[in-house]
């Protein structure tokens, strides 16, 4: 009678044992599958796909660090010539490079700094005649490059300059030798020689003003000058 008492008390001990115990680590048919309970959700994987960032994040975009400042047409830029530019040397198309002596603000806020460079070209030369005709020298630019910014293209006035008038020079050296060969012609023969000898001297003088040209207009490095936008340009300035 004893056996049936021990199988009796060992099946008990099994049934109330029975909650306890721990559930199996993995699937029984799929080993490699891990539990329910380690399984990874899915959002798990989209925020570690993110970067770890929150898609429900409302905070507002970081501001930009520039903003655009427009200069009017019609601003005045003093600029200073970096090279340089002549009726008798310079050719139509020719590079002038320029800066600026002074920063350009506008409404309060510095547009441009001091030192901005510019780039132009030269839009005439005409050197003096011998004759009749003034030396002019005009140019432009197109283009300024603020440091650290990107290059823009600009549109300005034309600088033009001509030479100053020689008649009273002209005048002078017809003259002067004119008077001289009165002189000489009154001395020598009278009347009549002093006309002849203002004949002379006049077309002497005249002689000199024909191979002799008038003043060249010519500018070095270091030159200043006021020019006009003759349009509006937006610039991009950084932010304090």
């Amino acid at each position: 009678m004893r056996t049936p008492i021990l199988i009796l008390g060992v099946a008990f001990c099994a049934a109330a044992c029975g909650g306890t115990a721990a559930a199996p680590a993995s699937d029984a048919s799929n080993p490699g599958v891990p539990a329910a309970a380690d399984a990874v959700r899915p959002s798990d994987t989209a925020a570690a796909n993110s970067g770890g960032a929150n898609p429900n994040d409302k905070s507002p975009a970081p501001e930009p660090a520039f903003r655009d400042v427009t200069i009017p047409a019609g601003t005045v830029l003093p600029v200073e010539l970096q090279s340089s530019v002549a009726s008798d040397t310079s050719s139509v198309e020719d590079p002038v490079r320029a800066r600026l002596r002074k920063a350009i603000m506008i409404d309060g806020v510095e547009a441009l700094p001091a030192g901005t460079s510019l780039r132009g070209t030269v839009t005439e030369a005409t050197r003096s005649a011998r004759v009749k005709g003034r030396a002019r020298v005009g140019f432009r630019f197109d283009s300024i490059e603020p440091a650290g910014r990107e290059r823009l293209e600009i549109r300005t006035a034309v600088i033009a300059r001509e030479a100053p008038g020689t008649k009273k020079q002209d005048a002078a050296k017809i003259g002067i030798p004119a008077g001289a060969g009165a002189v000489i012609g009154g001395i020598v023969g009278g009347g009549d020689g002093a006309a002849k000898g203002a004949a002379i001297g006049g077309a002497a003088g005249t002689g000199v003003v024909l191979s002799t040209r008038g003043k060249e207009v010519r500018f070095g490095p270091g030159a200043d000058f006021n020019v006009k936008l003759a349009a509006p340009v937006t610039v991009r300035v950084p932010l304090d």
